[in-house]
């Protein structure tokens, strides 16, 4: 594809800016927020990271394609993102333990790709007008019509898409003899976190985003998950009904990212949408219990308020964002209960946030010697 002639390609902002580039390989029309991620590497896990469904990505960095793809560095069963938007695409890859080019791998999953952007200023001009919808196009320069299509789609703000990568059908992970059993609300979990859950000792059975907390305890699990996704976390009403009953039977339960803000929400706490969102893998948070200082993975466009967390007597503030003193982690007072808004499983510190899936098995042993002790 490198050597051939291709096809221009429009990208059409909701505010009716217009940035122009190239088609990389699958031609057609996509829609959905733009949004961008600071990372220098990972854009495989990425592009296959359930919460980024329904969303065009910018890749900041310069060059994307360079290391090729591997089948193992996948976060789900599929690409989630909508469309893709780089500067310089390598249509060339080399590593040793490479699976196949980027270029093959885009096509094979039909992703329309656009490069030759100046993602700079594309950046730029997003991080000071904020995220909006946009659309990419190979088929048509009539602006138009491509406006006619864009006004057609939903605003992120009060979209539930959970519904849309979350798993049809309960299903397990890990080995069925572990020591521990953790029911987890898949929202949509990405891969990485059963793994660490698993290597800890958890045998993990994945429900449905709509699964009743009745469901979820039938299997008689020792701790409870609920996890990432993509969306505006308020239309989850039986999310935060089964956050809102675990946390009131003073179960073990961690939150991760959109996990998050369901357990805000179930604790009275809204949730905003965010003028960019935080999307990178070298974000500095602060353990505010501890002191010390994490360099973190995050990937949202929501947060939860944060005056209405300090004004919550029953609410912690255990982690803040430090560029922009957003919350990044909450616990219970008196209840078995934390959550962050970043990602642990993603390890760009490397280690700096593992501590926190260690925390919630230590919290399960704790819970379940209890329970052993008052029966």
């Amino acid at each position: 594809m490198q050597y051939q002639s291709r096809k221009k390609a429009i990208i059409l902002l909701a505010d009716g800016t217009i940035f122009e580039g190239k088609s990389v390989g699958i031609e057609g029309t996509t829609t959905g927020e733009i949004c961008f991620n600071t990372g220098m590497t990972g854009y495989q896990e990425i592009f296959t990271d359930p919460s980024y469904f329904g969303q065009i990505m910018i890749a900041t960095n310069a060059h994307i394609g360079n290391y090729g793809v591997n089948d193992e560095e996948v976060e789900s069963d599929s690409i989630k993102i909508a469309g893709l938007i780089v500067k310089n695409f390598s249509f060339i890859h080399s590593r040793p333990n490479s699976s196949g080019s980027l270029e093959e791998w885009l096509e094979k999953h039909k992703l329309i790709a656009v490069s030759d952007v100046d993602t700079r200023a594309l950046v730029s001009y997003i991080r000071e007008n904020g995220a909006m919808n946009a659309i990419i196009s190979t088929d048509t320069e009539d602006i138009d019509s491509l406006k006619s299509q864009l006004a057609k789609v939903p605003d992120m703000n009060g979209l539930e898409l959970a519904s849309k990568v979350s798993t049809k059908e309960p299903y397990f992970f890990g080995n069925e003899n572990a020591s521990y059993r953790v029911a987890a609300l898949d929202l949509g979990i990405k891969k990485n976190i059963l793994r660490n859950l698993a290597k800890r000792g958890a045998y993990i059975k994945v429900f449905p985003y709509d699964t009743s907390f009745e469901e979820m305890q039938a299997w008689n699990p020792d701790g409870y998950f609920l996890s990432n996704g993509p969306g505006d976390p308020e239309p989850l009403e039986n999310a935060q009904a089964v956050a809102k009953e675990i946390i009131e039977r003073d179960l073990p339960v961690f939150g991760i990212c959109l996990g998050h803000q369901v357990i805000a929400l179930s604790q009275g706490i809204s949730t905003y949408k965010m003028h960019n969102g935080h999307r990178g893998i070298n974000h500095p948070v602060k353990n505010m219990l501890t002191g010390k200082g994490e360099i973190t993975s995050q990937n949202h466009g929501f947060a939860i308020n944060r005056e209405e967390t300090e004004a919550n007597p029953n609410v912690e503030i255990t982690h803040v964002h430090l560029n922009d003193h957003t919350v990044a982690g909450i616990r219970l007072k008196g209840k078995n209960c934390f959550s962050v808004q970043y990602h642990p499983e993603a390890s760009p510190g490397p280690h700096d946030a593992e501590y926190l899936f260690d925390q919630f098995i230590v919290n399960i042993k704790k819970n379940k010697s209890s329970a052993v002790s008052t029966s």
